[in-house]
């Protein structure tokens, strides 16, 4: 592990701690065992630093992702849209829920009212969503597995509802609650039922 990345993951522990706003660099050059000012030879501000470290764990949370960076030419004659929606969503819901990338978001999600810094990557992670959804989408459809009036729209409202019901899940986790496990599987079913051209 480099220094960079030792930075990286003693901010998230103490943001784990003491939440984003009240954090220091101070604190964060203590935690790391070295002077403040050589931690800003690896990152000129607390905000870079929030962001570069929330870059570095959705990449790192990525690894060894089937649908990581899939060329998806050789996988659309294998498989189905449905087969392929559920490899997405599985694949999605594994780098969101790595452990590291997990209580990432606890500190985003906790202060996104209250900090900017914690709302604008809330955003970013937002458009990456439905960006890989739509894109994703536009392949399905030119290669005959969707049909679609408008897939931006579609795209969007599967996002958002897939999103939506992980966060239901982890809630539901996180409070004891029961959680149907098939819900998002019922709910990919139910999406290829109006607009998979192989149901």
């Amino acid at each position: 592990m480099n220094k960079k990345e030792e930075i990286i993951y003693a901010t998230l522990e103490l943001a784990a701690e003491y939440g984003l706003k009240s954090l220091s660099m101070s604190q964060i050059a203590e935690k790391v065992g070295i002077k403040k000012p050589s931690l800003y030879n690896h990152f000129e501000s607390k905000e870079i630093l929030i962001k570069e470290m929330y870059q570095f764990i959705r990449e790192k949370s990525k690894e060894g992702i089937p649908l990581g960076n899939l060329d998806y030419s050789n996988y659309l004659e294998k498989f189905n849209a449905k087969e392929i929606l559920t490899q997405s969503v599985l694949s999605y819901k594994k780098m969101v829920t790595d452990e590291k990338m997990y209580n990432f978001y606890k500190v985003i999600y906790s202060e996104r009212t209250i900090n900017s810094d914690a709302a604008e990557i809330l955003v970013e992670e937002t458009k990456k969503m439905i960006t890989a959804t739509k894109n994703l989408f536009y392949v399905l459809q030119k290669n005959n597995k969707i049909n679609i009036d408008n897939i931006d729209v579609a795209a969007m409202s599967f996002a958002m509802t897939i999103h939506s019901l992980i966060d239901y899940e982890l809630d539901c986790k996180k409070t004891n609650e029961k959680f149907d496990e098939k819900m998002i599987q019922n709910y990919i079913e139910w999406f290829c039922s109006q607009y998979s051209e192989e149901e």
